[in-house]
């Protein structure tokens, strides 16, 4: 195993202990989380009405300059809805020919900060608006990230900021021999996939 492998195995260690630390933010907000909905007791729901800023008043607070913005934070959507069909078309008709394992949209696009109590409904709008759109760069990823480890499973000669989860299974740049005897075999490689 190579430092860049070893990097990237603890990078998903990490990720582990992250979704095991926010198993414990569960206990310490006392929510639970049953069939994709979550729960919180009739008091914390109360507690957090009483929290909750009337929309007006948010609206007024943000000032002139971020509404006017509002037009310009809207307007990504339509081609991110085409960008979600595509991908879902895209995903249908070609993964099976491949072999790769469909990535489920719903794993990644998660929307439930709308039903927080104290949250207004301008802000519950806005977090749909943030878990749709992050969920579904982060969904398009994974899916670019499958097709990338099928056609072209070549390590960047220079660094990237972000890799994504296929990346740990690509070749070295530069190694030839372990591309032409292995591409076949990581063209597979899915086993990792739930």
């Amino acid at each position: 195993m190579n430092r860049i492998d070893e990097l990237l195995g603890r990078i998903e260690e990490l990720e582990g202990e992250l979704r095991e630390e926010l198993r414990v933010m569960q206990d310490r907000f006392r929510y639970t989380i049953r069939k994709k909905k979550v729960r919180f007791s009739e008091e914390i729901r109360q507690h957090h009405r009483e929290l909750a800023s009337k929309w007006s008043e948010y609206v007024y607070d943000s000032g002139v300059g971020v509404i006017l913005t509002i037009p310009f934070i809207w307007i990504p959507l339509v081609p991110a809805f085409i960008l979600d069909a595509a991908v879902w078309l895209y995903q249908l008709i070609c993964f099976p020919v491949y072999g790769i394992p469909r990535v489920r949209r719903g794993d990644y696009v998660v929307i439930d900060r709308h039903s927080l109590k104290y949250l207004n409904l301008i802000e519950k709008v806005n977090c749909c608006y943030c878990g749709y759109f992050n969920g579904l760069i982060a969904y398009v990823r994974e899916v670019a990230g499958r097709t990338e480890q099928y056609w072209c499973p070549i390590r960047h000669a220079r660094p990237v900021k972000s890799v994504h989860s296929r990346y740990r299974h690509f070749f070295e740049y530069g190694d030839a021999e372990g591309y032409r005897e292995g591409l076949a075999k990581v063209r597979e490689d899915f086993d990792d996939v739930n």
